[in-house]
């Protein structure tokens, strides 16, 4: 697989005789997919808002998208189903029981579409959400592959609670039914679904974009659970906590994500340092995407900290509500269209611009500027301090003595948390960095961030991790 490129995408040709391009965000961790239908034109599954890919990908090849699939309503990114249609004509085909409230082709279990020479079949794989859908590409003979979006993913099953923890038993149990239907597919058959690596919908971390369902027969161990209960009690067992955009996307896109205006997003007005504070002050969010040292070595008070990466969306997504403005400060070297276009992915459509000049022109105006200490292994005595990892990773080891509260959970848990000196860790200090602007925002004074992660610190001091049953 090609490495992704600038804005964390990365096109690769899949079974060559199909002309099929990969179209992966790795920050995300979905694949879209285009198809080349031989005639000029080209089916495209689960695009993104941010359709820059895809149209990169179908240019190269000089192909019109004709058709969009849309395997379900997804809650992690909105889709570019309805910019497809209104900007390329391109006709939508979904679930007739996602009830979308803006023209498309319903389909229902077993519904054929002719894409001339090939078709596409509706499967319906209810789980991940009510009205999910795989499409099952075929010609003459046995299935080609099969488009299965978030039921079975390669590894594992996409989750069952973004409907809500009520309904989780009664879709893990749809979605046991659901894998079942396809792992009765011949097993030769591809399996390309929309979830992969990366992706907060639950898919296992360094596996394959792609697969077969004989490969899933034989390794995935959802699939050898051949009882519906250990499924339901193992699936559910698997799940940690996701970004609380999720809970908001699935309605944007059944109404229809807004079209933009693709020659005019990506861009951002540049404000002066006193036009800055003046929105701070009235409300609007800072955030700051600069790397780590950068961010500590000065930044705007109160600023939050997301540095500029392929998770940016989704902390973004976890951490603002999405109705407040938002003014970004930036590096001249990080691209405003990249910052732009992963939060416009998500419905973060209310940046109102950016600080003209970036910290060195808020300096040379005169105003306040605060700082944040990095810290090395040895400088950890006398203070608390707080791993802000997902509960799986703090588990799977952790420096002897700290505290986990997942960097998600930690804004509704700022104003419980004692003051006092606190130093904060993850992985690598991306993280440990938004955690710690998010406590100084609600008034936590004397914080710092260690520099790199748990493995870090057990090279450094030769101590050992303490990892959890």
């Amino acid at each position: 697989m090609a490495h992704a490129s600038a804005d964390e995408w990365a096109a690769v040709t899949d079974v060559a005789a199909l002309r099929l391009t990969m179209l992966v965000d790795e920050g995300l961790g979905n694949t879209c997919y285009l198809l080349d239908l031989g005639d000029g034109s080209a089916l495209v599954v689960d695009p993104p808002r941010d359709l820059r890919a895809v149209r990169r990908a179908a240019a190269s090849q000089g192909l019109k998208i004709r058709l969009v699939a849309d395997t379900h309503l997804h809650a992690d990114f909105l889709s570019g189903a309805t910019q497809l249609a209104h900007d390329d004509g391109a006709q939508i085909v979904a679930s007739a029981a996602g009830r979308r409230e803006f023209t498309h082709r319903g389909l229902n279990d077993g519904d054929d579409i002719d894409l001339g020479g090939l078709r596409l079949q509706a499967l319906l794989t209810p789980g991940h959400t009510d009205e999910h859908l795989s499409f099952l590409l075929l010609e003459d003979g046995p299935p080609l592959g099969v488009f299965s979006g978030g039921s079975l993913i390669v590894g594992s099953a996409a989750r069952t609670d973004l409907l809500g923890p009520e309904r989780a038993e009664e879709l893990a149990r749809a979605q046991y039914a659901s894998l079942q239907r396809l792992a009765a597919l011949p097993e030769p058959t591809a399996l390309w679904p929309t979830h992969g690596a990366g992706s907060f919908c639950a898919a296992p971390p360094g596996a394959e974009r792609t697969s077969t369902i004989g490969a899933e027969k034989a390794h995935n161990s959802l699939l050898a659970l051949a009882d519906e209960d250990l499924f339901v009690a193992a699936l559910l067992g698997s799940l940690g906590s996701y970004p609380d955009y999720f809970l908001r996307l699935g309605e944007i896109n059944r109404r229809g994500p807004a079209v933009l205006d693709a020659s005019g997003s990506g861009r951002l007005d540049g404000l002066g340092a006193d036009r800055v504070r003046d929105l701070q002050e009235a409300g609007c969010l800072l955030v700051d995407v600069r790397p780590v040292a950068d961010f500590a070595a000065g930044h705007v008070p109160d600023a939050l900290s997301i540095p500029l990466r392929a998770q940016f969306a989704s902390w973004l997504g976890w951490l603002l509500p999405p109705e407040s403005p938002i003014v970004l400060v930036r590096n001249q070297d990080q691209a405003v269209e990249e910052i732009v276009w992963k939060a416009l992915n998500i419905g973060y459509d209310r940046i109102v611009g950016e600080l003209a000049g970036g910290m060195a022109a808020w300096t040379a105006a005169g105003l306040l500027s605060a700082t944040l200490d990095l810290l090395s292994p040895d400088q950890l005595v006398g203070r608390r301090l707080v791993d802000v990892r997902q509960a799986t990773e703090f588990a799977h080891g952790h420096v002897p003595g700290a505290h986990n509260i997942e960097l998600g959970a930690l804004a509704r848990a700022t104003d419980r948390l004692p003051r006092e000196p606190t130093v904060l860790m993850c992985g690598h200090g991306e993280r440990a960095t938004t955690a710690a602007s998010l406590l100084e925002r609600a008034g936590h004074r004397d914080l710092a961030v260690l520099i790199g992660g748990a493995d870090d610190w057990a090279r450094s001091t030769g101590r050992e991790l303490d990892i959890e049953p």
